[in-house]
């Protein structure tokens, strides 16, 4: 059996510059996100307000790129510090009412084209690329983390 390890690295690749026109055409609304504003609109929509160290490390980069990102949102009104109530010499980031609006635009258009470009799948599809997908990244999260992935059967 051909392991299938050369085109899975293909596909990724593939994914990965798809992925970059999925986000170019759902870029809706009063607003163009690039993929660094977006990811930090989505990351405080979905887990609320963040520290800018706890930002950075959610996406593992360095604390001054993330400065730069974050300011851009906020020159934008799309998020605002604040201090954090657990610390007052550290800051939180938050959406504003206007980034909420703003990142549920973008996300609702991301949904309903993903809706349509998998329109002909079944659910049970579905279901199972969401599966494979969470996996494969809980994979690669552990594997960043420091645990190394098991070794394939034989």
């Amino acid at each position: 059996m051909a392991e299938p390890s050369n085109d899975i690295e293909l596909q990724l690749f593939h994914l990965f510059r798809l992925s970059n026109a999925l986000h170019v055409r759902t870029t809706s609304g009063r607003y163009e996100f690039e993929r660094s504003a977006y990811g930090i609109l989505a990351l405080l929509d979905d887990k609320g307000p963040q520290r800018l160290g706890a930002i950075a490390a959610n996406y593992r980069l360095d604390p001054s790129t993330i400065t730069r990102q974050v300011q851009a949102v906020v020159r934008l009104g799309l998020a605002a510090k604040g201090p954090d109530p657990a610390d007052r010499r550290a800051s939180l980031l938050s959406l504003t009412p206007e980034g909420q609006e703003a990142i549920q635009v973008a996300r609702d258009a991301r949904r309903q084209l993903l809706d349509r470009i998998m329109g002909s799948w079944t659910p049970q599809e579905r279901e199972d690329f969401l599966r494979a997908l969470t996996r494969f990244n809980e994979t690669v999260e552990n594997w960043i983390e420091g645990d190394p992935p098991p070794e394939p059967p034989d």
